[in-house]
């Protein structure tokens, strides 16, 4: 198994600036591509032939095959900016365009228009979405550095998508990132209050339907671990997350902290996917 992770640059963390590759144990085995259209990588998709990797990069898209190389290139798309990012609805991959305020979905050849699913400004800071078996869009909601937006989780019928209702209220949720699970639920990464020194960093999952708080996972403390995102289900049932200087795991059936499974100072971790 491959762990790949990507890592911001330095605009947004002075991290490594690429898409590193990890075995199974954590060790790092380097960027796994050098093309350099890869700048400041965000979200991070397998498709589902699990043959292709989608990356968000600056403002563009791109998909590269298993060896790293680049096989389509959705070209530079201005006021992009993209962030989180998954495979929808008609095999399209959407990403979050954080100067629009909005998700956008491409075609999985990324080319044709990038077509607003929600309208624009619509959410004044988001975070991570994903698509419910409902048909829903659930998006989490963070606050901006300069104090706009809710700490909460949107959701957007798809016949209704200008008339969100907010589904969490929940004072310790302050989300960075989202995913949705096979058992039907929301799980987020937050940490509250975002990049206060003394930040609580939490896995939190709620009910898809009624929004309600389930349980908390909770890191060890001693890991130190910080700006959680990156959720992903992985091997063997367990829940991983990457952040500041760490890819962690969960085993998801009972809640328990597994430890770091990556260790790697300046990773600034964005998203994570396994190659098998």
């Amino acid at each position: 198994m491959c762990i790949l992770v990507t890592s911001a640059g330095e605009a947004n963390g002075g991290g490594h600036d690429a898409v590193l590759a990890f075995n199974a144990e954590g060790a790092l085995l380097g960027p796994f591509s050098d093309d350099p259209r890869i700048v400041d990588p965000r979200g991070l998709s397998l498709h589902l032939s699990r043959e292709l990797i989608y990356l968000n990069s600056a403002d563009r898209v791109l998909a590269l095959d298993r060896s790293g190389r680049v096989v389509r290139d959705s070209g530079t798309r201005a006021d992009l900016d993209p962030g989180g990012a998954v495979f929808g609805p008609n095999d399209r991959f959407y990403v979050t365009a954080r100067r629009r305020r909005t998700i956008l979905g491409l075609s999985a050849t990324l080319d044709g228009n990038a077509e607003p699913l929600v309208p624009e400004g619509i959410i004044p800071f988001p975070r991570g979405f994903g698509f419910g078996r409902d048909g829903n869009l659930y998006l989490a909601s963070g606050i901006g550095p300069s104090g706009e937006g809710d700490n909460t989780i949107f959701v957007f019928a798809p016949d209704t998508p200008a008339q969100p209702r907010p589904l969490v209220t929940d004072p310790e949720l302050s989300p960075l990132d989202l995913t949705l699970t096979p058992n039907g639920q929301i799980v987020v990464a937050s940490e509250y209050p975002f990049r206060a020194p003394d930040a609580v960093v939490t896995i939190r999952e709620y009910n898809l339907a009624s929004g309600d708080l389930i349980r908390v996972f909770l890191p060890d403390p001693s890991v130190k671990f910080r700006q959680p995102r990156g959720l992903r289900l992985g091997p063997q049932g367990h829940l991983y997350c990457v952040g500041e200087a760490h890819v962690v795991a969960f085993d998801f059936s009972t809640g328990d902290f597994l430890g770091p499974v990556v260790h790697l100072p300046r990773l600034h971790g964005q998203a994570l996917v396994f190659l098998a």
